[in-house]
């Protein structure tokens, strides 16, 4: 049993810095006997491993009238497995000094573990039975199901996830996308054992899944490792959803909420992250909008005029769609001169690009703060892992700012005139805002 002093020592591990250079860096692909393709990186001067899992796919594989059963059986897995109930799994993880998290998003399930060296083959077969034999017992799931729609009701007094909401509506309609992945009351409220069952066998499968791996443990370790935890998974999943079709409308969409101040999404339809010109999309992207205070969006909306405490926008090119898209909060009596303010910086984008200064500054943020990313054998296992699920190559790391400084402005100009199109800017405006009105 590992008492209180190797606890706190398993947490120390973690937050220090592992591979302190980017340079530093060396990726391996290790491939199991049983077929299973991982990206590891060896450190062995800390006795811990930090393993990442990804299953493309995600919430967007729910059943249909089954929204929100992936993401509540995935708050399912660790409250118990196998013979352990909850508290008899939460108790094992505790005695390996283990730490599990699991979660989800649209596009991807995420499971992260990280384990000591002199408990790994434990503490890899505790979460083997996670993922295997989870037990979905009925005080579990009226437990976390509770939980969920507990988030639901929240969520609908939040304006800022009601923006949210409505936005991903207008935009994808009944796609998944379009929905909360959490499900509805009446969604969440149906749901049965058997449902979390086959969602489980819906999104966790060999077919869609990836792997990162850093820490102290060599390749020739890896491999069984992996066919131990997660060759009994299922060969393949259910199919992808079909590429999602963009619908939202130009112009102003308001949902009235009773607050003194509006909150506003604005956007529209992005790039995907495989065009070529993606990473000059980026950098452009962030001398506009990256959310520092030497963007031009913040320098114009909050800077010059004190419409706003931060505004912000950025790229999401998520795996069956892609948006680009921005936010801030602005006074009712302020909202009407801040969307025209918006406006107007996307409009002289499209026309203009960015200047000499702006190119450069966004560079030089962007290629300097890559390489602080690394900071950690966790970080750097999802890094990887993100960047398999992405297709870049296992040199990526290494050429990722040699990519950002090719970009010229040539490249921005054309970027910006394809990329920024004011004749298609939506916002959707949650709050009372004064002087504005839904245009449809």
């Amino acid at each position: 049993m590992i008492g209180t002093l190797a606890r706190g020592l398993f947490l120390a591990l973690c937050t220090l810095v592992a591979l302190p250079a980017l340079a530093a860096v060396d990726i391996q692909e290790v491939k199991s006997e049983g077929g299973i393709t991982a990206w590891l990186v060896e450190e062995h001067s800390i006795p811990f491993v930090a393993l990442e899992l990804r299953f493309r796919g995600g919430a967007a594989l729910d059943a249909p009238g089954k929204r929100g059963a992936i993401n509540l059986m995935t708050g399912l897995i660790e409250e118990g497995a196998a013979d352990m109930d909850a508290r008899a799994f939460a108790e094992a993880r505790e005695s390996l000094a283990a730490s599990f998290r699991f979660d989800v998003h649209d596009d991807s399930m995420m499971i992260s573990a990280k384990f000591l060296t002199e408990n790994r083959d434990e503490a890899v077969e505790l979460l083997r039975k996670a993922l295997i034999e989870p037990r979905f017992d009925p005080d579990a799931i009226e437990r976390v199901r509770a939980q969920v729609l507990s988030i639901i009701k929240s969520n609908a007094s939040d304006p800022g996830k009601i923006a949210s909401t409505t936005f991903n509506h207008l935009a994808w309609g009944d796609h998944p996308y379009g929905t909360d992945l959490n499900g509805t009351p009446e969604s969440v409220a149906a749901l049965t054992r058997d449902d979390l069952v086959a969602a489980k066998n819906r999104v966790m499968a060999r077919d869609r899944l990836y792997v990162g791996v850093v820490g102290d443990i060599t390749a020739e370790e890896l491999g069984p490792l992996l066919d131990h935890l997660l060759g009994a998974l299922p060969a393949t999943g259910a199919p992808m959803p079909e590429r999602a079709t963009y619908q939202l409308k130009p112009g102003v969409t308001v949902v009235p909420w009773d607050s003194p101040q509006s909150i506003a999404i604005f956007g529209h339809e992005g790039i995907k992250l495989e065009d070529p010109d993606y990473f000059a999309a980026y950098v452009l992207n962030e001398a506009v909008g990256g959310g520092n205070f030497s963007s031009r969006l913040m320098d114009e909306v909050r800077e010059k005029r004190g419409l706003t405490y931060g505004i912000g926008s950025y790229l999401a090119p998520m795996d069956l769609g892609e948006l680009i898209v921005g936010q801030f909060a602005s006074a009712n009596g302020k909202m009407a001169e801040a969307l025209d303010v918006v406006r107007s910086v996307w409009t002289r984008v499209a026309e203009e690009g960015l200047t000499e200064t702006e190119l450069a500054d966004a560079k030089t943020y962007l290629t300097g703060a890559y390489p602080l990313r690394f900071d950690g054998n966790g970080t750097i296992a999802g890094i990887i892992v993100g960047m398999q699920m992405a297709g870049f190559p296992i040199d990526y790391a290494a050429t990722r700012n040699d990519k950002i400084e090719a970009v010229t402005m040539e490249d921005i100009k054309r970027v910006a005139k394809r990329l920024y199109r004011p004749e298609d800017l939506a916002f959707v405006v949650v709050g009372k805002p004064e002087g504005v009105e839904s245009d449809h």
